[in-house]
């Protein structure tokens, strides 16, 4: 098939630090500072008939799996529709008009289908009406009582400990970035695996120095493993000890890093896209055609595989794990291999049902987001797959103004969407669906007010949502930054509250982060959350964990706050690096590089960052 022409020289990566060409980056983009989108799509076709939405779809039986289309010519950015229903749920009744604004991060309820057993919750009765009669109101008081003493005993009965993460076929876990967590029926709580230390006051435990690039060089993504800190470098990818920093093994690569799943498999594999050549000068650019798969543990390039559509090589965006299958997409299509050898489950193909992969989310479940339709009228679907034939298992068609969809958690189904680019912000989301994996239905959609929620996910990729977890039958979310309790300047902090995924209804429970904090969530750990919390100039910034049902935090680790641990801590933005915490180590490791420039006086940059407690 004919291929899409290969981006400008220098083409500028997504801000959100996901892998692409590179460009140099905008100038010190703080917290919440908008994103612009990222490469376009192509494959028109003309969308599935007769499936409306919500409606759950069956595939066709002659329909090819895997077919890309030929890349559009115009540019990603053309106007798209406004939303028919501005400021009603699309495909819902309107509701009822809301009471007056509740106090921050609580907005009012969510849109829900009216069907499925979900009837909406009538508002409250606005301020200034009659009070409740003495009877009624002891009447009330019985009721509520005899609610809460039967939701404590199905609460108790359905909770487990929580102690373990979220595991698929072959033992695949969930990876450190992941929006995916335990799917429970609720409630959830209680403690993971991480543990408050007798000592929570960290050092500084090593500092990784900047490899010296030529120009603009994506570095995204980063790993844990018993025994390293592993983060791409330049064309290759190196493994540094835990504790000195030291390198334990170096991996060269053909070519610079282009991709790497947010999944490894429970014996330390890593899929992972790379550059068939290194990037000269003056254009600076190759495309991202290599698959391959690392052993974490030895260093080892396991295999690595092409696709190839036509004459030419298919190139690639993203890269996932589920199981034993490995799986790729892009805008050429999608194409899957077997974890342990590289031997090929699909492949795009240059004829056929005219539609195309775009990516996969992976860990417990495999789910794809395929496009399909004309340039001005896309359509696309989300599909739970086998993940050995790629066949559709379950499929739900996404409303009218979606162009494109990310994964936020495989299993359970939440997707996340800019639905006609309504959220305004550049976070490339102004809705999260819950979905049922195996009827392909919509359980819950939430609305996610782009002034109030900080989660971001980059349109273009359908596995790249970061500060969004989904765990206990919950989404949790962290509120944008706001005015503090004083008043005061400088006071802005932040919550994560938590939706159910059954009913979309958010729940009452909320982690503060305190004034002058921002509270930033980076992984599920069982039932309770791990995360980090940017400190005030004064102090160093902390990781807790959060119980996924009271929302109580536990110190885990606190950085120091004199100049010389700051200053390195404070060179990393939230938007703009990878966060990691495992046993009482946290890493902050730099995403997108550059070329140093003469003028440079600030702080020196690294490249990571480790802090530890003491052992």
């Amino acid at each position: 098939m004919t291929q899409p022409p290969p981006p400008p020289p220098n083409q500028p990566p997504d801000p959100q630090g996901g892998f692409g060409a590179p460009t140099p980056p905008p100038q010190a983009p703080g917290y919440g500072y908008p994103q612009q989108p990222g490469a376009g799509y192509g494959h028109p076709q003309q969308p599935p008939a007769d499936q409306g939405y919500g409606y759950p779809q069956q595939p066709p039986a002659d329909q090819g799996y895997g077919h890309p289309q030929q890349p559009p010519t115009a540019p990603y950015g053309y106007p798209g529709q406004p939303r028919p229903d501005q400021g009603q749920g699309y495909g819902y009744p309107a509701q009822p008009q809301q009471p007056p604004a509740a106090p921050y991060g609580y907005p009012t309820q969510p849109q829900q289908p009216q069907y499925g057993g979900y009837p909406p919750v009538p508002p409250p009765a606005p301020g200034g009406g009659k009070k409740l009669s003495a009877q009624l109101q002891i009447v009330i008081a019985a009721a509520v009582a005899v609610a809460l003493i039967v939701g404590f005993g199905i609460w108790y009965a359905n909770s487990g400990d929580g102690s373990e993460e979220a595991k698929g076929p072959d033992g695949t876990t969930q990876g450190p970035a992941t929006g995916g967590g335990t799917g429970g029926k609720g409630g959830g709580g209680g403690g993971g695996k991480e543990k408050a230390p007798a000592d929570t006051q960290a050092k500084v435990a090593y500092k990784i120095d900047l490899p010296k690039v030529p120009d603009v060089t994506d570095v995204s993504g980063s790993w844990i493993t018993d025994k390293a800190f592993v983060k791409p470098g330049l064309n290759s990818l190196v493994a540094y000890d835990l504790d000195k920093g030291s390198v334990l093994w170096t991996l060269p690569l053909t070519g610079q890093m282009c991709g790497a799943s947010r999944h490894v498999s429970a014996d330390g594999r890593l899929p992972i896209l790379f550059e068939a050549a290194k990037r000269v000068a003056p254009r600076y650019f190759q495309p991202c055609t290599e698959v391959g798969v690392v052993d974490l543990n030895t260093g080892k390039l396991v295999w690595s595989e092409a696709v190839s559509v036509g004459d030419e090589k298919a190139r690639l965006s993203e890269v996932t794990l589920s199981g034993a299958t490995v799986a790729a997409g892009g805008t050429d299509g999608g194409a899957a291999f077997d974890l342990a050898n590289g031997n090929p489950r699909w492949k795009p193909k240059d004829e056929g049902d005219r539609c195309y992969d775009l990516g996969y989310g992976g860990g417990p479940a495999l789910v794809a987001v395929r496009k399909c339709g004309t340039y001005d009228n896309p359509s696309v679907l989300i599909q739970n797959l086998d993940p050995v034939s790629g066949k559709p298992l379950s499929q739900f068609k996404m409303p009218t103004g979606v162009k494109y969809a990310s994964v936020v958690s495989s299993k359970p189904l939440v997707v996340a969407a800019d639905v006609g680019e309504t959220a305004g912000d550049g976070s490339g989301i102004s809705d999260f669906f819950s979905i049922d994996e195996t009827t392909g239905k919509l359980k819950a959609k939430i609305t996610a007010d782009a002034d109030r929620y900080a989660a971001r996910c980059r349109s273009t990729q359908v596995e790249s949502c970061t500060q969004a977890l989904v765990g206990n039958g919950k989404l949790y979310v962290p509120t944008e930054e706001h005015e503090g309790s004083t008043g005061d300047y400088g006071s802005e902090t932040n919550e994560i509250i938590a939706f159910d995924l059954a009913t979309g209804r958010m729940m009452p429970e909320k982690a503060d982060a305190g004034d002058k904090y921002t509270l930033v969530p980076m992984r599920m750990d069982g039932a309770a959350l791990i995360a980090y919390k940017e400190a005030p100039y004064d102090k160093g910034g902390q990781v807790v964990s959060v119980d996924g049902a009271t929302m109580k935090e536990t110190l885990l680790l606190e950085n120091p706050a004199d100049k010389s641990s700051q200053n390195p801590e404070r060179t990393f933005s939230l938007n703009g690096a990878d966060l990691r915490y495992a046993d009482g180590r946290f890493f902050l490791s730099d995403n997108l590089l550059s070329k140093p420039r003469a003028s440079d006086t600030g702080p020196k940059d690294y490249l990571a960052v480790s802090f530890a407690v003491p052992r």
